[in-house]
């Protein structure tokens, strides 16, 4: 039997103790490792094939991803059916990718902002696709309400990212915190989709039950 930790172990991060400056904070740091964004996924290939498993759920025609990071994702779901646009707080997050989808004749509308200010009318998209950057999030609470804002009614929310495993084993619950330690904001996702109203579905996809895929679908009263 897999050893586990004790349910009140489980606690997400303290957002009293998130400083104020630290969404520049962490862009300094992407500043640094955008260029070997898509080599680390190389050395650790879990990773690529984590954030892959938001590729059979789009659905739709208009698509946004938000934190796109190097565009990898993007590049591997472009087709043209699809009207994609992105986001990114990174400017060099968001040069590259702007740069791989040129060179892939990927037509895309990519542009900087940031998640918690989406520059996107209400009831836009079918599809928001975030992998593995929800918890970069200092305000969980109002990404998510933009998230449902710009999705249309039964629009789709496809996310990726870290959660305590259901199970409470050992492995996954010390994955989430040494992701925490790193700097990530470890967030009840279930809670917040719960608040904005979406029905989900959520899968493990790795990291011993610490790294879940989460399908959501917004529901019509939430226009």
């Amino acid at each position: 039997m897999m050893l586990k930790v004790k349910a009140d172990k489980v606690r997400y991060t303290d957002l009293s103790k998130i400083p104020p400056n630290y969404t520049d904070k962490m862009n300094r740091e992407y500043n640094w490792m955008a260029k070997g964004y898509d080599a680390f996924m190389t050395v650790f290939p879990l990773w690529k094939k984590w954030i892959k498993s938001a590729i059979p759920h789009i659905e739709g025609h208009k698509i946004l991803e938000v934190s796109f990071g190097s565009g990898f994702l993007m590049k591997q779901y472009a087709s043209k059916e699809y009207e994609i646009h992105g986001i990114d707080y990174n400017e060099r997050m968001l040069e590259i990718a702007r740069k791989k989808m040129e060179r892939t004749n990927v037509e895309a509308h990519l542009s900087r902002g940031n998640v918690e200010e989406l520059p996107y009318p209400d009831n836009t998209f079918d599809t928001v696709i975030i992998t593995m950057a929800f918890t970069g999030y200092p305000d969980g609470d109002k990404a998510m309400g933009e998230l449902n804002r710009v999705l249309k009614p039964r629009g789709k929310l496809i996310l990726v990212d870290f959660d305590y495993p259901e199970d409470r084993n050992i492995f996954g619950y010390y994955f989430v915190r040494l992701w925490e330690k790193f700097g990530d904001i470890i967030k009840d996702i279930k809670a917040l989709l719960g608040k904005y109203g979406f029905t989900y579905e959520s899968s493990v996809v790795g990291g011993f039950g610490s790294v879940k895929l989460f399908i959501a679908i917004k529901q019509e009263r939430y226009r």
